[in-house]
């Protein structure tokens, strides 16, 4: 029985030693891939991104975010680095690149083999006794582990371009959130500014109608004119509060955490426009939505590619062990080998190459698309 463990567990060491060690050490990492997110992030914003996976760095957190907005008036700069270190849907989609790299690591630890030990002859009184070990494992995933490594990583590549573009987008809303507004609450300003001037005109022609300098219809027309834009105040307050409110939910604040300002004013506009004539080339060379798109074009020729290796022989299984059987004092090993695998009923190639091909011409024309 002891020879039959062994030869078994030695099997599976053989088929474990055939995984990826470096891929794997990469993508086991608590934060793998965020390195590059924090990275595009910090070289575009100027902000400092952050993947929260304990409640000691949530708390962490949220002290530096209260820090920075609690009773304070805040900046664009100052929302946008709130809003990524704090906006909970951001750390959804950092979720997500952690479950990718999960899949890179499977992959690349290879098929999991399965041991089995199997004792025969325990009745009492029978002399005969049976002793089998074995491991299984799949023949086709050993055999494809490399190709199929080769497109986790893209994909695991892809996650990574997927939660910067996610990060990316977030401040830009957060910025252009942070405009609207310090602009709503300016107008709102401006016609609190304006009602105060048309009170006091208001006010006086009510004074001169007593005197008769000026007639009823007159006084009515400014009376009016005050009450048009004491309605015109209260709604540019409210659209000021409403996009306020849109802020703070960008900002993930709540509670205590919302008592915050923005300025009274934008600032100024800037004395002139960049100068910038490649800005056609820059932007296919650097936003992170066309890369992504190259590497899934990548990934599905990859599958593709994969599938056409494969499409003949769906699955394959070997079994491999030893059988130790015991008749009387006398030991007799017999070696087990086991194949099995299964063959289509119909050729299935040529539905194959068609989702192949139109999956790889979906992706290529949606990158042209976005280009």
């Amino acid at each position: 029985m002891k020879t039959a463990l062994g030869l078994s567990m030695g099997a599976l060491l053989l088929l474990t030693a055939c995984a990826d060690t470096a891929t794997m050490s990469k993508a086991r990492d608590e934060r793998a891939g965020f390195a590059t997110v924090a990275g595009i992030s910090r070289q575009a914003t100027g902000a400092e991104a952050a993947w929260l996976q304990s409640p000691a760095e949530r708390q962490a957190h949220a002290q530096r975010v209260r820090a920075i907005v609690q009773g304070k008036t805040i900046s664009a700069e100052q929302a946008v680095q709130v809003a990524l270190l704090n906006n909970p849907g951001l750390q959804a989609s950092y979720a997500d690149l952690g479950l990718s790299a999960a899949d890179l690591w499977e992959t690349a630890l290879g098929p999991v083999p399965s041991v089995g030990i199997s004792v025969s002859g325990l009745v009492s009184g029978d002399v005969t006794r049976s002793v089998e070990g074995t491991v299984a494992s799949s023949i086709l995933d050993l055999v494809t582990k490399k190709s199929r490594t080769r497109a986790a990583d893209l994909e695991f590549r892809q996650a990574q371009l997927a939660a910067a573009g996610e990060t990316l987008a977030l401040a830009h809303e957060t910025r252009r959130t942070w405009i609207e507004a310090v602009g709503a609450f300016e107008a709102a300003g401006l016609v609190g500014r304006a009602q105060g001037a048309a009170d006091a005109a208001s006010e006086l022609a009510a004074q001169l109608g007593e005197t008769g300098a000026l007639s009823r219809a007159d006084q009515a027309r400014e009376h009016v004119f005050t009450a048009e834009l004491a309605a015109e105040q209260a709604e540019a307050r409210l659209e000021a509060q409403l996009a306020k409110e849109k802020l703070v939910r960008l900002l993930g604040l709540w509670g205590t955490d919302t008592d915050f300002y923005v300025p009274d004013s934008l600032p100024a506009l800037p004395r002139s426009a960049p100068n910038r004539a490649n800005i056609e080339r820059m932007a296919l060379e650097n936003r992170v939505d066309l890369v992504a798109g190259r590497l899934e074009l990548e990934a599905v020729a990859a599958r593709y590619k994969l599938s056409g290796q494969t499409r003949m022989l769906s699955d394959a299984e070997v079994v491999a062990g030893v059988e130790i059987e015991r008749e009387g004092r006398d030991n007799e090993r017999s070696p087990i080998v086991d194949v099995a695998f299964s063959i289509p009923v119909y050729d299935t190639s040529g539905l194959i190459s068609r989702r192949g091909k139109l999956e790889y011409l979906r992706s290529a024309n949606s990158l042209a698309q976005t280009a």
